[in-house]
């Protein structure tokens, strides 16, 4: 199981500051994603390396984000003040994932700046709604070249995530032993203090180690 990206829900003042806050942080610009029309959202990008980005991800006024889940999800971390919403992982077949959940994917697409269409499709928002430690999952339907880690300058790493939670109801939702869930990165939990959920993400940047 591989890390594909983690969401990070725009502040009040928006998608574009709340990307250029992080970028000041970890040395390099975000580009601009584009519009997810299904869920209401839009998102900025940063690719890293290893094949994972980070999202800054905002809500809409469309009517879509009020019946998507994840629009519902980004709204509610957004009027929190914004912050860590949650990591998805990349999975070859949602079809297990499917059947152990007891729903279907979503279908979930966006149009770059350049009108590329990128296509996937993902589960286990509503989990992320309930519990925020859980990640969720996608299968991208798009050639590998487009996917959205493509162009990253290899100047910044994800080196860890730290989880506030119960690392076994994670081993259950993820239908494997927790000790290594990510093949790619490693996965600390701690004490919840407060909400669960992502507490802290450690970035090798070429400014040192930077904690978001």
């Amino acid at each position: 199981m591989r890390l594909d990206h983690l969401s990070f829900a725009a502040g009040p003042d928006g998608a574009a500051a709340t990307a250029a806050r992080l970028s000041e942080q970890l040395g390099e610009d975000f580009r601009d994603g584009g519009v997810h029309p299904r869920f209401g959202t839009r998102n900025r990008i940063l690719p890293l390396a290893g094949g994972v980005y980070i999202e800054v991800v905002e809500v809409l006024d469309h009517p879509a984000s009020d019946k998507a889940p994840f629009g519902q999800a980004v709204r509610a971390r957004s009027e929190q003040g914004g912050g860590w919403l949650g990591w998805v992982v990349a999975v070859d077949d949602l079809a297990p994932y499917e059947e152990r959940l007891g729903r279907e994917a979503a279908v979930g697409n966006r149009h770059r700046p350049d009108g590329t269409e990128l296509r996937w499709h993902q589960l286990g928002v509503r989990g992320l709604q309930s519990d925020p430690q859980l990640p969720f999952f996608i299968k991208w339907d798009i050639d590998p070249s487009d996917h959205p880690s493509a162009g990253a300058s290899g100047n910044i790493s994800l080196q860890s995530i730290e989880i506030a939670g119960d690392s076994q109801r994670v081993s259950q939702w993820l239908g494997q032993p927790i000790e290594h869930p990510l093949d790619d990165v490693d996965v600390a939990w701690v004490a919840p203090n407060g909400s669960p959920g992502i507490s802290t993400v450690n970035f090798a940047t070429t400014q040192g180690l930077v904690r978001i």
